[in-house]
């Protein structure tokens, strides 16, 4: 009987070795709202792709409902001012403006995107290293369930600093995928993505809707090895913890399989 039982646990602790084992990689797909016919491919690929919608995109509102239809986790992507000159959306957000603008804005914005459940900044490389900009921006989000995910576009991020003073939390990008718009490149950035989800147990990719980062990502989620699992930001939010990670190891889970053999053998033992 004692065997059985020990084959039993084993045979199940093999069948969860992939939930157990397996790295996260979660792809946010950026700029959505603006390019209907690439958006619904990426939509299609899988509803484990997380979509970022600009609020003042044309197409808002409708791929927002889209994608939460399909199961895709939708986030704001938030506009927010560069040290560049790039072209502005419309409510890019600066450093200048006052509490009260800012809270218009996120407002505006949470509005325009229905299903929401975090934000993500779009460009901020000025607005985003500026702590009292993102702390209006905090504040302002700090009346609605949802997390930030610093796209880190520049070293000096007060994103973290300034969500922490409302206890919103923050998940960070690991690799951009198509800031060069090559199948080649694009597919090395994947690779690198799935490398640090190995390392770190948890990697965040960020790519746009081009026909390249979808020809790319068709292939490498038909293809992902069994180690790494594609994942909504949603399950990070849950399974992550802001202190240090515990990674399971095989002493754990052979502690755990003694733990229940021991705990079995010891009701055969009052049932005789």
């Amino acid at each position: 009987m004692r065997y059985f039982i020990i084959i039993l646990i084993i045979s199940l602790w093999a069948l969860n070795t992939h939930s157990v084992w397996a790295a996260k990689l979660a792809i946010v797909i950026d700029d959505f709202g603006y390019r209907q016919h690439n958006e619904e491919q990426v939509i299609s690929l899988s509803p484990n792709i997380n979509v970022a919608v600009l609020p003042n995109s044309p197409h808002a509102r409708r791929i927002a409902n889209r994608a939460h239809d399909h199961g895709n986790d939708v986030i704001i992507h938030l506009p927010m001012a560069p040290l560049g000159k790039q072209p502005l959306e419309k409510d890019t957000l600066f450093p200048s403006m006052s509490e009260v603008e800012v809270n218009r804005i996120v407002t505006n914005a949470i509005e325009q995107v229905p299903h929401a459940i975090g934000v993500n900044n779009h460009m901020g490389s000025l607005m985003t290293s500026n702590l009292t900009g993102m702390a209006h921006v905090m504040k302002a989000l700090s009346h609605y369930s949802m997390f930030f995910l610093d796209s880190k576009t520049i070293g000096k991020t007060q994103i973290k600093k300034a969500a922490s003073y409302y206890n919103i939390p923050v998940l960070t990008r690991d690799v951009f995928l198509d800031d060069e718009q090559k199948e080649s490149a694009i597919s090395q950035q994947f690779d690198l993505a799935v490398k640090l989800a190995r390392k770190n147990g948890v990697a965040i990719a960020i790519g746009h809707p081009h026909p390249q980062t979808i020809n790319v990502l068709r292939t490498k989620l038909a293809n992902l090895p069994e180690d790494i699992e594609l994942t909504k930001l949603s399950h990070l939010i849950t399974t992550i913890p802001t202190s240090a990670k515990h990674k399971t190891t095989l002493k754990d889970i052979f502690e755990k399989c003694k733990k229940q053999i021991e705990e079995l053998s010891n009701y055969k033992t009052l049932d005789e």
